[in-house]
Parts: structure tokens; C-alpha cells; sequence
């Protein structure tokens, strides 16, 4: 494949050439070149990674559906029983809806997705069944982790352990855990139970966190505590976890500086929470960041549009971005960030001025969006988007092309 005129991460014109699904060379824009009956034209777009949502629940999707007044009630507990009451009766099926919506996530620009699959005693394994379907549907489209997920904790129901423990037998990639002291009160035999899991079947940890300061920070010390005695560096990823910035300046810089340590990764879904770890801070540490959209439409809350560029830019105005060197971070973050989360073999972006994803050698997973400037794609969130995955077009024009 050859790429004509775009412009890496804003720098000038290249023609990009791909072989067996990687970069192989990047050179100055040749315009006086014939084009090739297959080359791309990249019309001077912008050239970016395309994009890796590592925090997403495909399973509670509402996207392309009437919209529906929000019913939740506060709390983790009340918002996933309103949930159970209405996830059912939707107007189309579960498996369409969840396959609608990663469809609509790579049209945008996402290639690689870590989604949430939710597994208890009331839906037992239907939605992850739901989410593994859409997996193999697109699996030539983006690459897709799915995650036992216990919304529901996994002390409260009798039951759930051995409904999580079957998904993991079924193929999920990453155990999951959510809120252990808050949720299942219990945090040393929930966190027993997520990390003996994820150790007997060898899969990596995802740790969902809401809870709020002192608390929230007991229970991620004690993730770090069996990580380092388990030996699972590189496997734990804490998602949230948006108030551990809230005890003191010292607590949150050993909290970051463990994270280095043991290679614990974070995903964000850029909330407005003024105690988040610094992202700047956490990236120049060496910690892997991915960015994510968390429920889209659904029952937890009308947000979400499949649109990862759009996030960006929530990531962006959350943090106080203003320079486009912060922005680029946060572009970063959104694209290879997440790869990094997803894979060890990508490289983490390493701060302000990395513009990871785009040289010889990288994987081809890009993204031509129109845009004078990488800033100036997150502030306008264009639509003019060609979606590149392993090296072959699967997305023009905001629709998907060869399903």
C-alpha cells in the first residue's frame, strides 16, 4: 500500500509506504508520481495512529437507539440494578446492538477496543456471548480484548465466581474487578479471587475503581501489594481510579512511582474529577495511560458516541489543556497509549513531544482525518476519516468497508 500526502502527526507532506502490515518507509510527498490504482489518497489529510478504546462497555450499549430518559440512581449498586431492569427490553436485540456499535467505533477511527463484558447471576454469560460475536464479526477489522466483568461485585450474589470463572474458560482476555472495599466490603478475598483467576488462567487484570480518596487508595495499595508478591508486573491495569490524587502531593507521587515500578497501566474516560493522578506526571514516569468511553448511551448515562477523537477532546478540556504539546499528549494517549495497554510490544509514549505511532517500522494502524493541525483535529473532530487496520482500509468516509 502506498499512502499519498499526508501529514505525519501535522509535520509535511509524505507519501507512506506499508508492506505486510507495517511502516515501511515514510519519504517527502512526490506529486509529479502516477498514482496507483491501489494507493490511498491521503489529499494532504493529517496522518495519526488510529485510535485504542481500553475502557468501553460494548455489553450496555444504546447506540443507534430512540433516546431514552436517564433512570439511574446514584451509586455503583443503583445504577447496575436499573440496568438489570432494563437492559432486556431494548428495542433490538442484544448482539445487534453491541455489533452496531463497535461497527460504528471502527468507522470513527478505533481499531483496537478492550471492552467490558458484564458476568452474574441474571445475565449470566448472555452479554459476553453478546460482546465474543462481535469480536469475531470485526476481527479483521480491529483487534478486540474482552474482559470478565463483574458489575454486580462478586461476593454479593452466590454464584458469580463460578459464571466469571466459565467466561475465562470461554476465551476472556482479562479478569476484572471492580470497587473491592466499597462494592463487596471485602476487599482481601475480592482481590484473592480476581488475581487467583487471572494467575490460573493466565490472563491480565483490569481493576474498575469509583471509590473516593483514603479509601480508594487502601484498595489500590493492596492491588500493588499482590502484584509485586505475584509477580504481575505488566498485567494489572486500574481503570478510573480517578480520586487517588485526593489524600496529598506525597501520597499520589509514591502511588505514581509504584505504578512505574510495577508497571501497573491506568485507563481513563477523561471524567471531570479535580483529583485525578497528573497525566503529564504519569506519562513522564513511565506509566501506561489509555484513554476509553465507558457505557455509550445506555443505562448508566446518555454519554458516548463511538467517537474516540471527540473523547480526546473531553480528555483534553478535563485536564486544562491549552498547548498544543498538551493536546498532542493527549492525542498520544488515546492511540498508542491504549495499544500499549493492550500490547507489550507497542511502546508507551513517553511525554511531551512524543509522536508515537507513525514511523518505520510501526504497526500500520492509522488514522487520515482532515485538520491543520493535530489541536486542530481535537477541536473540530472532523469527518473526512480513512481508517487504516494492519495495513488494509477498513473505514472510509465514516462508514466500514468489507464486512
Amino acid at each position: 500500500m502506498l499512502i499519498r500526502n499526508v501529514r505525519p502527526w501535522g509535520a509535511g507532506a509524505s507519501d507512506v509506504v506499508v508492506e505486510d502490515g507495517r511502516i515501511a518507509e515514510v519519504r517527502p510527498h512526490d506529486a509529479s508520481a502516477a498514482a496507483g490504482a491501489d494507493d490511498v489518497d491521503g489529499r494532504g489529510r493529517l496522518l495519526l495512529p488510529s485510535f485504542s478504546d481500553v475502557h468501553v462497555h460494548l455489553d450496555s450499549t444504546r447506540i443507534g437507539l430512540p433516546f431514552r430518559p436517564h433512570t439511574g440512581a446514584p451509586g455503583v449498586w443503583a445504577m447496575m440494578m436499573n440496568d438489570r431492569r432494563n437492559w432486556r427490553d431494548a428495542e433490538i436485540d442484544l448482539p445487534t446492538r453491541v455489533a452496531g456499535t463497535l461497527e460504528r467505533m471502527i468507522a470513527n477511527g478505533t481499531t483496537r477496543v478492550r471492552s467490558y463484558a458484564q458476568v452474574d447471576v441474571d445475565c449470566k454469560l448472555e452479554k459476553f456471548d453478546a460482546v465474543m460475536a462481535a469480536k469475531e464479526k470485526f476481527a479483521g477489522h480491529a483487534d478486540v480484548q474482552v474482559m470478565t466483568f463483574p458489575q454486580a461485585g462478586i461476593l454479593r450474589e452466590e454464584g458469580t465466581v463460578e459464571w466469571l470463572e466459565e467466561s475465562l474458560k470461554q476465551g476472556a482476555d482479562v479478569m476484572g474487578g471492580i470497587d473491592p472495599s466499597q462494592l463487596d466490603r471485602d476487599p482481601a478475598r475480592h482481590l484473592d479471587i480476581v488475581f487467583g483467576l487471572a494467575e490460573k488462567y493466565q490472563v491480565e487484570i483490569d481493576i474498575h475503581l469509583h471509590e473516593p480518596g483514603a479509601l480508594g487508595v487502601f484498595s489500590t495499595e493492596l492491588v500493588i501489594e499482590r502484584t509485586r508478591a505475584l509477580g504481575m508486573q505488566g498485567k494489572v491495569t486500574m481503570s478510573h481510579a480517578y480520586d487517588l490524587g485526593a489524600v496529598n502531593e506525597a501520597t499520589s507521587r509514591r502511588l505514581i512511582e509504584e505504578f512505574a515500578e510495577l508497571d501497573i497501566a491506568m485507563a481513563t474516560v477523561a471524567p471531570p474529577a479535580p483529583h485525578q493522578l497528573s497525566l503529564v506526571q504519569l506519562l513522564e514516569a513511565g506509566v501506561r495511560v489509555g484513554l476509553g468511553e465507558d457505557g455509550q448511551r445506555d443505562y448508566w448515562s446518555p454519554y458516548g458516541n463511538c467517537d474516540m477523537l471527540d473523547r480526546t477532546w473531553q480528555l483534553s478540556f478535563t485536564n486544562g489543556f491549552r498547548r498544543d504539546d498538551h493536546i498532542e499528549l493527549a492525542l498520544a494517549v488515546a492511540t498508542m497509549g491504549g495499544a500499549s495497554i493492550m500490547s507489550h510490544d507497542v511502546a508507551r509514549p513517553a511525554g511531551l513531544g512524543d509522536h508515537p505511532g507513525v514511523s518505520v517500522g510501526d504497526r500500520a494502524d492509522l488514522l487520515l482525518v482532515d485538520g491543520e493541525t493535530p489541536t486542530s483535529a481535537v477541536m473540530d473532530r472532523g469527518s473526512d476519516r480513512t481508517v487504516i487496520h494492519d495495513g488494509r482500509v477498513v473505514a472510509d468516509g465514516l462508514r466500514v468497508v468489507g464486512v
